[in-house]
């Protein structure tokens, strides 16, 4: 765990840090995002001592990191910079050992270790061990500190816009690289960048900021959903969740008063409460409104006996999606099971709204409609 405690940071006179109080949980990955000179690489360079705040306090599972010797806790930190930071001097095999080596691991040890990085980063040991540097790709550079950071087998690792200066294709696949690293391994990664979609694509949490503050740090979904207004909701652009569709549950999209009726109405009083709401299907709930049924004016039609119950005519098999699903989900079973709705309930199959193919094609043709006006 990494603790931020009103951390301050003054140049100058000047003001760049400006009262910090932030928690990094153990085994999060925390993208800090935000223009240039917010103040995100600064706090990033805080945590390894290579800036030290003016006044405040950061904790690395609770050892205030001021009493700690700076190389000392260098070495138990990642680090991964644009540049890569290799040494052009030495071979892949010597630049992922270096710390290794300065902890005093064994020959056999560190040439066991090198070999299971490059695996890790997907790297062939018998093709690159002995190359250096300027004879290997950008995106494999990266790669190669990548598994340096990764050599000591630290708790924290920091990323300083690590991708930012690669073609977007090399980019792309660097973070899903890194997803799946961090998803196997739980590091503790603390990400800088400046594009708000690779921190989107990346953080378990966000951090962003701007003018030395933290303006909002949450998860994507809800940094998304309920951006603070101002800066933050303009810096991640008001439609983004959209183009972000997995962070969409159905609870956001739904419409929240479906028709619905009770199994004890007769037929004819269901055809009439179809025609008072123009609708030509029924939702059957029980007392606690857990949905029961359903039931369509061509079924009721087809009936002889008009005075029947509903419980006599409705159907018990239907498809529903759950409040909390995303839409993703739900569109993919309304094409491939050519649905015009689906009912929606909550974990205690309680019901709580209804998707349809016309309301699902309404709600997001007026978000592109209104991201096109506010482009304008």
């Amino acid at each position: 765990m990494i603790e931020f405690k009103k951390i301050e940071k003054s140049i100058k006179g000047t003001k760049i840090i400006k009262g910090i109080d932030m928690v990094i949980n153990k085994g999060e990955l925390v993208v800090f995002v935000g223009p240039s000179g917010c103040g995100k690489t600064t706090c990033l360079k805080m945590i390894n001592k290579l800036i030290n705040p003016t006044s405040g306090f950061i904790f690395i599972d609770k050892k205030n990191i001021a009493q700690v010797d700076a190389i000392e806790l260098r070495r138990n930190i990642g680090y991964v910079i644009q540049q890569t930071g290799l040494f052009p001097h030495m071979t892949v095999r010597k630049n992922i050992g270096i710390v290794p080596t300065l902890e005093k691991w064994s020959k056999e040890k560190i040439e066991e270790r090198t070999v299971e990085l490059l695996h890790m980063v997907g790297m062939k040991p018998e093709l690159y061990l002995d190359r250096y540097p300027n004879e290997l790709s950008g995106g494999q550079q990266q790669r190669i500190g990548v598994a340096r950071a990764f050599a000591n087998d630290p708790d924290v690792i920091l990323m300083d816009e690590p991708f930012s200066a690669l073609d977007p294709i090399t980019r792309n696949q660097l973070q899903d690289e890194l997803y799946m690293l961090q998803q196997k391994f739980q590091k503790t990664i603390v990400f800088v960048t400046h594009d708000i979609s690779e921190a989107l694509k990346l953080g378990d949490k966000i951090c962003i900021m701007k003018d030395g503050k933290v303006l909002q740090y949450d998860t994507p979904e809800t940094i998304l959903k309920d951006p603070q207004k101002g800066f933050v909701e303009e810096f991640i652009g008001k439609n983004r969740i959209w183009e972000t569709p997995e962070f969409i549950n159905v609870k956001d999209i739904m419409i929240t008063d479906p028709v619905k009726t009770v199994k004890e109405r007769t037929a004819i009083q269901g055809l009439q409460i179809m025609k008072n709401n123009k609708v030509d299907s029924l939702l059957i709930v029980d007392a606690d409104s857990k949905l029961i049924g359903i039931v369509s004016s061509k079924t009721i039609r087809k009936s002889e006996n008009k005075t029947k119950k509903l419980s006599e005519i409705m159907s018990v098999t239907f498809s529903t999606t759950n409040e909390n699903d995303n839409i993703v989900d739900v569109i993919k079973e309304i094409v491939d099971k050519h649905h015009r709705y689906i009912p929606v309930v909550n974990d205690e199959n309680i019901l709580t709204g209804i998707v349809t193919r016309s309301s699902l094609i309404e709600v997001i043709g007026s978000q592109y409609m209104e991201g096109d006006e506010s482009d304008e």
